[in-house]
């Protein structure tokens, strides 16, 4: 059990961003709803999952809907609180701790406002171990944890609550819900045992979050090359291997948001020495990127375009014609590459007609 400091938070943003494989939302409005809080004195406070009693309830809260509606539809602060509560009122319990569904973007950072505003502990482990565009997309689910009954709930305080006949079917009425209510809300879903916790979260990304944010920080202050820092970190990681797959300018960006997801795909054409044109496809997370057609890298492995000057991970809604960019792949933990898992988030998940190779192979 710890106590997120200011310089935690300013190093969880940048580390989630990184996570957040291009989607999850803006961490950077997150941390400034956190640093808000705690200006008023509230702390936030981190679970390691053995700390979590196995009768524990733990509620995951979380942002739902397209990132790109973020840059103008700022939250208020108090919508995932109000699911939290209404989810808890539904199941005549109260919540001992929150927990992120992702650890990826916004996402990292919503159930730390949840833990400021309400006093609960944040368990350090999330569902994806990355960000993820739809529900059913977890690890909890994959691992056996209902997600309905569920709340959804808007800045204006209207909410819905959802209980549906698996996973994906929440996701698919959630996905409506928040559509009619602007493009983006706020849940709570998921709700769990401490004993589940241990057993279906990955565990410590809170932790890595800041620590990738450190380390890049550490490394632009110390005169290093703060890619090659991370990637030297890695392996001292449940994200044991990482690897520069491309370098160059973006020369093309399609996005839309349509159907609750900013769409669309980044062509990034190669610079010193990289030859061709880097395709990358997007739904709210960058999926799968080729080269000429050949595939480089692919879902769930992380897909992470990063700043080449400052090495600052670019989000999807941040992605402009001219920038320079290093694009990183980096390997998720081994309870996201089993055949179960691969069903729900890997290439078929997404309908995207190429076998998953592990970036270790295809680099």
């Amino acid at each position: 059990m710890r106590q997120i400091t200011r310089q935690d938070l300013m190093d969880l943003a940048v580390g989630a961003a990184f996570l957040g494989t291009g989607g999850g939302g803006d961490p950077y409005i997150g941390r400034l709803m956190v640093q808000a809080a705690m200006d008023e004195g509230k702390t936030v406070t981190i679970l390691d999952p053995s700390e979590v009693p196995d009768d524990a309830l733990v509620i995951p809260t979380a942002m739902m809907g397209a990132p790109t509606v973020l840059v103008e539809k700022i939250p208020s602060g108090d919508e995932a609180v109000a699911s939290l509560r209404r989810l808890e009122a539904h199941l005549g319990r109260k919540a001992f701790a929150t927990i992120p569904i992702e650890c990826g973007g916004i996402n990292s950072t919503i159930p730390l406002l949840v833990g400021a505003l309400t006093g609960l502990p944040v368990v350090d482990a999330d569902g994806m171990g990355r960000a993820f565009p739809e529900l059913q997309m977890e690890t909890f689910s994959v691992l056996g944890v209902r997600g309905s009954p569920m709340v959804v709930t808007n800045e204006y305080g209207d909410s819905a609550l959802i209980e549906a006949r698996d996973d994906k079917f929440m996701e698919w009425i959630s996905r409506g819900v928040t559509i009619r209510m602007g493009g983006a809300a706020y849940i709570a879903e998921y709700s769990m045992s401490g004993a589940d916790v241990k057993r279906t979260a990955v565990p410590n990304t809170l932790s890595l979050g800041i620590r990738i944010g450190r380390c890049l920080r550490e490394a632009k202050t110390n005169h290093k090359n703060p890619i090659e820092a991370l990637l030297q970190m890695l392996p001292d990681t449940l994200y044991s291997y990482g690897k520069v797959i491309w370098r160059g300018k973006v020369i093309d960006v399609r996005r839309e948001t349509k159907m609750g997801w900013a769409l669309g795909f980044a062509r990034i054409e190669g610079v010193d020495g990289w030859k061709g044109t880097m395709e990358i496809q997007i739904q709210n997370e960058n999926l799968i990127a080729r080269v000429d057609g050949k595939v480089r890298a692919i879902v769930p492995d992380l897909i992470c375009i990063m700043e080449a000057e400052t090495a600052e991970p670019i989000t999807t809604e941040y992605l402009r014609y001219g920038q320079r960019v290093v694009v990183v792949s980096v390997a998720v933990p081994p309870m996201m590459r089993t055949p179960e898992a691969l069903e729900v988030f890997g290439p078929k998940g997404f309908h995207i007609n190429e076998p998953y190779t592990p970036i270790e192979q295809l680099t």
